[in-house]
């Protein structure tokens, strides 16, 4: 029996975290005049960009059924190796920093599946290893100095300030950043190797079962060192885009904030923690909760200080529906069994 657009609407995770953001929308814009305005949403959308990029990593990793937690430590990494490194050779190009920190966590990205892979190490502890191995090797290795807005190189400080159309309001003149652009292309990418193309199939495959998609034909192997080398890609972006965005580099930027907020918004926008299940449309509904959530519940009237503890409540309650969601379609998936046998 074909299933109605309402009711097919209604099965979908996606459409109760749309529903969910309209209602905070609301929230908002009533305890506040100026949540619904341009200048705010493309500053939302500005200084989202690199929660939404990493979390597309991370979603890919997850879908893959493992779990990539060095992912912040892959992007400071590539980030403040690109800004010493252009400093020291007096390079002046946005080109070379996207080239050197994109290098760094392709790299970075391929060691960890060759642990994973060779020594058939729980990604999670191999993960959770290099984590704390590539950033104790920026601290030891690279420095510790903070590079400010004065000694960044003009082409990263240009980049961040680069619009793709501008136009005048009555706050001034306003425009769409070229990190929304970035963002927006590394959604395009993610969504047709995932959706497009076999190697996409076999990340879902080896996510469901391994074992199951080796017999099918997959090449297991091959699959994990593309997901752990596109991770590493996506971060390396990321990291020029956050020294673009705040014009200061640190080595432990990054790493303190990003793992629990990108965590929530996967986990949130349904991705399976057990892999072989998740979309890129939940996943960036899952982003934009939590922005909303990061930047906008002081406007509430709730400290600051509260962010963390509902931004674990997200992951929380993410992770109960997610499971539950899955529990009623195996449950319905039984029913339908039984009724044919019948």
């Amino acid at each position: 029996m074909k299933t109605s657009f309402p009711k097919a609407l209604l099965a979908r995770h996606e459409t109760y975290l749309a529903l969910i953001i309209i209602l905070f929308s609301i929230v908002l814009a009533n305890a506040t005049t100026g949540f619904l305005t341009a200048g705010n949403l493309l500053s939302v959308m500005r200084g989202g960009a690199g929660l939404g990029i990493l979390s597309l990593a991370f979603f890919v990793a997850l879908v893959s059924g493992g779990i990539d937690i060095s992912f912040p430590a892959i992007a400071i990494s590539g980030q403040y190796i690109a800004i010493r490194a252009m400093l020291a050779f007096g390079i002046n190009s946005i080109w070379a920093a996207f080239g050197i920190s994109i290098a760094i966590g392709i790299a970075y990205g391929l060691f960890n599946a060759f642990l994973i892979t060779k020594f058939k190490i729980p990604s999670m502890i191999a993960t959770l290893a290099t984590f704390n191995l590539y950033h104790g090797a920026l601290l030891e290795f690279v420095g510790t100095e903070a590079v400010n807005v004065g000694r960044i190189p003009t082409s990263i400080t240009e980049f961040g300030r680069m619009a793709i159309f501008r136009f005048e309001t009555e706050q001034g003149p306003l425009g769409l950043s070229i990190f929304v652009v970035v963002w927006g292309a590394a959604i395009a990418a993610t969504w047709f190797i995932m959706r497009r193309t076999m190697l996409g199939r076999g990340i879902y495959a080896i996510g469901g079962d391994a074992e199951g998609a080796k017999r099918a034909g997959f090449r297991v192997t091959r699959i994990r060192y593309f997901v752990y080398g596109y991770v590493g890609f996506l971060s390396g972006i990321m990291g020029i885009i956050h020294v673009s965005l705040i014009r200061f580099a640190q080595p432990n930027n990054i790493v303190d904030t990003a793992l629990l907020r990108v965590i929530a918004a996967v986990i949130l926008g349904g991705t399976a923690i057990t892999g072989g299940r998740g979309t890129i449309t939940g996943t960036t509904l899952g982003v934009i909760i939590i922005i909303l959530l990061d930047r906008h519940l002081i406007m509430l009237g709730i400290p600051s200080a509260w962010t963390e503890f509902f931004i674990g409540i997200v992951i929380v309650v993410g992770v109960i529906a997610t499971h539950l969601r899955m529990k009623i379609s195996r449950v319905r998936r039984g029913e339908l069994v039984v009724d044919r046998a019948h």
